[in-house]
């Protein structure tokens, strides 16, 4: 089944003093787009971080995130009470006048007067919270897979419209070949002269020949059929599906090229149409 690159996953983790939020989304891309934001102290699981969400995910612009919400009485910031004692010192000197309530709030307001103490990472803390990256990977997994389930039906659903306007076509081949016939015939008997009959079947053969859509139908149902194997396979596949509506491309534009039959261009409009709407949701394929 095939995947799709967006997606969304959550989870969540209450610590004794703090409350962890994981967060993933994912939108299409080219290749691997990856953004991780997390606090400074986790910082250096940032390495094994990447790796693990790039194995998971693959493709994609991926945003991955941690948020931390302190939940205890304490925090880790405190005011530097020597440096405001000085900057209030400093203060005086220059606003003799100035109350105290004043003074300290001009200190506060200058640098180092708030010190932040360094946390180191808590191993058990950690171990937690992978436990919730974890459960936000898999859940995106699963968000990717229920889009793809979308996709895969629209796949189909236009796959088989293609189909559907390639074979309208073949039911008009034979009008088609006629009508061309009777053009011919109708231009030779305006220009009033003789024409060796052999001569002009022949011309008329080799011409026909070449306004041929059968090999362009044969290979245009191989695309399509290609198309539905690819796309129940078990591999990542967007690219090679991209390289398939690329080959069906080709098909459907020379059979309108050749066509020279009002209905059947119509078909083919309506076939560039159907394909167009596939290599739209194809950009979204895994």
């Amino acid at each position: 089944m095939i995947q799709s690159m967006t997606g969304f996953g959550k989870a969540s983790l209450q610590l004794p003093s703090k409350k962890i939020t994981v967060e993933v989304k994912s939108l299409n891309s080219k290749g691997l787009d990856l953004n991780v934001r997390m606090p400074s102290v986790y910082r250096e699981m940032e390495l094994g971080l990447r790796t693990q969400i790039s194995t998971k995910l693959e493709r994609g612009k991926i945003d991955f995130a941690i948020y931390v919400e302190s939940t205890a009485e304490q925090t880790s910031t405190k005011v530097n009470v020597p440096v405001v004692k000085a900057y209030i010192a400093q203060l005086r000197e220059v606003y003799a006048d100035a109350d105290e309530t004043e003074l300290m709030k001009m200190a506060v307001r200058m640098p180092d007067t708030l010190k932040t103490e360094r946390e180191e990472i808590d191993e058990n803390d950690w171990e937690q919270i992978q436990v919730i990256i974890d459960e936000a990977l898999q859940n995106i997994a699963t968000f990717r897979k229920d889009e793809g389930a979308s996709l895969e039906r629209e796949f189909n659903l236009r796959i088989g419209n293609i189909r559907q306007f390639m074979n309208d076509t073949l039911a008009l081949d034979p009008e088609r070949i006629q009508a061309i016939k009777d053009r011919l015939q109708t231009a030779i008997s305006e220009l009033q002269v003789n024409v060796d009959e052999n001569r002009f079947e022949q011309e008329l053969i080799y011409y026909l020949e070449k306004l041929d859509i059968t090999e362009e139908k044969v290979r245009l149902g191989n695309h399509l059929d290609y198309f539905l194997e690819t796309l129940n396979g078990s591999e990542a596949n967007g690219r090679k599906l991209g390289f398939i509506t690329q080959e069906m491309g080709r098909e459907i534009n020379t059979m309108g090229s050749k066509s020279n039959h009002a209905q059947m261009q119509k078909l083919v409009v309506m076939m560039k149409d159907e394909l167009e709407k596939i290599k739209e949701q194809v950009l979204n394929v895994l």
